[in-house]
């Protein structure tokens, strides 16, 4: 991931990163007590905005925590921050945690002040001679809690299997569950199978997927024939082609996994077309307003 960008946002201010400081009793440092959400930004236009909002509210709701914004607040706040640091193309990460209490207590006493914090970064570049490769990626059991739905920063699982990754040379870890493919460590997974564009149903094993729904869109648009249903682990490795799809990464192609190719083991055919089509679609929407 690219460095962070100099300015970030704590608790209603805007302040230097390197200068940003939290109580260590916040309970998101003792207990992962928290949610987060990472907006890929084009020309300065957060992307999706309106929907990572609605996913942060849905989150907080989850674990109990009243949104400390409302929407015209968490759109200020995130126009001052993106202006802040130059614009263009970055990413904005938006954090709340339950905030800070003088003790350690399982359970959360009331009338406590989340803490509100924000930092952007530069939105990695998207390597042409990288996107024809293709991802090489590795599969492993899904060893994460039982609500993936809530985007919480309880995230050591998904390091653990990100690592893993890191170790065989891959870029990503794809995971199984019961003998069914829920998700990535980090993304979400689309498989083509008889030339039909195919995603798991969201349950609380899958994160609801914000450019999951961009990339289903296109497909829809583009008179793809595509299904929402369970899949085993024998259709993954039998598929013609794996994409995967998430804020910062975009929609990439899956070329080998387990050391196997995936089809012919480059980027195949309907991959090129969605993500030619989700290139054009975010060059349209980066010159407009938001």
């Amino acid at each position: 991931m690219a460095e962070p960008l100099p300015w970030c946002h704590l608790d209603g201010a805007i302040l230097p990163l390197r200068d940003a400081r939290i109580s260590p009793l916040d309970r998101g440092f003792l207990f992962a007590d928290a949610v987060y959400e990472v907006v890929p930004v084009y020309g300065g236009r957060p992307f999706r905005f309106a929907e990572h909002l609605a996913r942060l509210e849905r989150s907080l709701g989850e674990i109990g925590i009243v949104n400390p914004l409302d929407a015209e607040g968490w759109r200020g706040m995130a126009g001052t921050l993106i202006g802040r640091n130059g614009g263009g193309d970055q990413y904005l990460y938006l954090q709340v945690s339950r905030g800070a209490e003088y003790g350690r207590n399982h359970a959360p006493p009331a009338g406590l002040r989340p803490t509100v914090f924000a930092f952007c970064a530069t939105l990695p570049a998207r390597d042409p001679d990288s996107l024809a490769r293709g991802l090489r990626c590795v599969t492993a059991p899904d060893i994460r809690w039982a609500r993936c739905d809530i985007k919480t920063v309880a995230l050591l699982a998904n390091v653990m299997l990100r690592g893993m990754a890191e170790r065989a040379g891959a870029h990503e870890t794809i995971l199984l569950r019961d003998g069914m493919l829920t998700e990535s460590s980090s993304s979400a997974v689309h498989v083509v199978i008889d030339g039909v564009l195919v995603a798991p149903p969201e349950t609380p094993a899958i994160l609801p997927g914000t450019t999951r729904a961009v990339v289903e869109e296109l497909a829809d648009a583009a008179g793809i024939t595509r299904a929402t249903r369970p899949i085993s682990e024998r259709e993954l490795r039998g598929a013609e082609e794996i994409w995967l799809s998430a804020a910062v990464r975009g929609l990439a192609a899956v070329t080998e996994l387990d050391g196997r190719p995936v089809g012919s083991g480059r980027p195949g055919p309907l991959w090129q077309r969605l993500h030619a089509d989700f290139a054009a679609l975010i060059e349209r929407l980066a010159a407009t307003p938001w």
